[in-house]
C-alpha cells in the first residue's frame, strides 16, 4: 500500500499514540482519558466553530474544544443503565451541534425515520463489533430508524487505515454497499488494518486499485479526521458512542435498552420519558 502504509506524527497523534511508544491500548470499553475534574460551566461552541473549524485545526486545539463541552456537561442528563444495570455517563448534545451535516456519515434506513441514532466507532474495538451486530437486528425490525455511522479512529493507526478503505468505499460505491463492507469488516478476526480494509473490499469484488487511491486521497484523509476530531471535541471520549434524541451516551447499553431508548425518544424526544427508561 502506498500512503495507508505510511505513519504520520499528526496521524499518530489523532489516533491517541505517540511516534515512539508501543501498540495503543484497549482499556475496559475503549475508554479514553476524561477531563471530569475540570471546572464546568463554559459555554459550548457554535456548530460553525466544531463542524467548520475541527478538520482544519491543530489536534490541540480539537482538545481545547472538547475540553469546553466537558466543562459545560452535567454528570449525567438522565438516569440510563444498560442491560447489566450498570449506569450509562450521558449528557446533552445541543441541536446546533447535531452532526447531520458531517461529510462521510453512512446512512442506514429510511431518510424520512422518526428516529436517528448515531454511532461514533473504531475498527478495532470489540465492543463495536458487537454493537454493529445487534445494531443491524435492531434496524431490520424497526423500518422508521435511521442509522447514522461515524468514524471515531481513535485506538490504533489499522482504524485510521480502514477507515479511510471504508470512506473510500462509500465515494465510489454508495452508502449501501459501504455498509456492507463496515458489516464485513467486522466479521474479520483479529487486528483491523488498511492491508485487512482492501483484503475486504477486493473479496467483495470492488476494484481494490481504484479504492486504495482513493483512501490515500487528501479528501478521504480530511473526512476521517473532521470526523474523529468531532467525536473528541464532543467529549465521546469511548466507542462506541451514540446520539439519540440530542443526548450522547457513553459505551453500548445493548441491544433492549437501546430499543428502551428508542422507543423514548419516539414517545417524548427525550431517552427516558417520565423518569423511566
Amino acid at each position: 500500500m502506498s500512503r495507508l502504509d505510511g505513519v504520520s506524527t499528526e496521524t499518530l497523534s489523532m489516533c491517541g499514540v505517540g511516534p515512539f511508544s508501543g501498540p495503543a491500548q484497549k482499556p475496559r470499553n475503549q475508554t479514553l482519558q476524561r477531563h471530569s475534574d475540570q471546572p464546568r460551566g463554559s459555554a459550548q461552541p457554535s456548530r460553525r466553530v466544531v463542524l467548520g473549524a475541527i478538520g482544519a485545526i491543530p489536534i490541540f486545539a480539537a482538545s481545547s474544544l472538547r475540553a469546553q463541552v466537558d466543562r459545560a456537561q452535567d454528570d449525567s442528563t438522565f438516569q440510563l443503565r444498560g442491560e447489566a444495570g450498570e449506569p450509562l455517563r450521558n449528557f446533552h448534545i445541543p441541536s446546533e451541534l447535531d452532526p447531520a451535516s458531517l461529510p462521510g456519515i453512512i446512512w442506514k434506513g429510511r431518510r424520512e425515520g422518526d428516529v436517528i441514532v448515531y454511532e461514533f466507532f473504531d475498527y478495532n474495538c470489540p465492543y463495536c463489533r458487537k454493537a454493529a451486530r445487534e445494531l443491524a437486528g435492531i434496524a431490520a425490525s424497526d423500518p422508521n430508524l435511521r442509522l447514522g455511522l461515524i468514524n471515531s479512529a481513535i485506538l490504533s493507526i489499522g482504524s485510521t487505515q480502514a477507515a479511510k478503505v471504508q470512506q473510500a468505499v462509500l465515494r465510489l460505491y454508495g452508502p449501501a454497499k459501504a455498509y456492507d463492507f463496515h458489516m464485513k469488516l467486522y466479521e474479520v478476526r483479529g487486528a483491523i488494518t488498511g492491508t485487512t480494509a482492501l483484503a475486504v473490499a477486493r473479496a467483495m469484488g470492488l476494484d481494490a486499485r481504484k479504492v486504495e487511491e482513493s483512501a490515500d486521497s487528501e479528501t478521504v484523509g480530511q473526512v476521517v479526521s473532521r470526523q474523529t476530531r468531532l467525536a473528541e471535541a464532543l467529549g465521546l471520549a469511548m466507542t462506541p458512542s451514540f446520539i439519540v434524541a440530542g443526548t450522547a451516551i457513553l459505551g453500548w447499553p445493548g441491544a433492549e435498552a437501546l430499543r428502551d431508548i428508542i422507543k423514548n425518544a419516539r414517545k417524548c424526544d427525550r431517552p427516558v420519558c417520565d423518569g423511566k427508561q
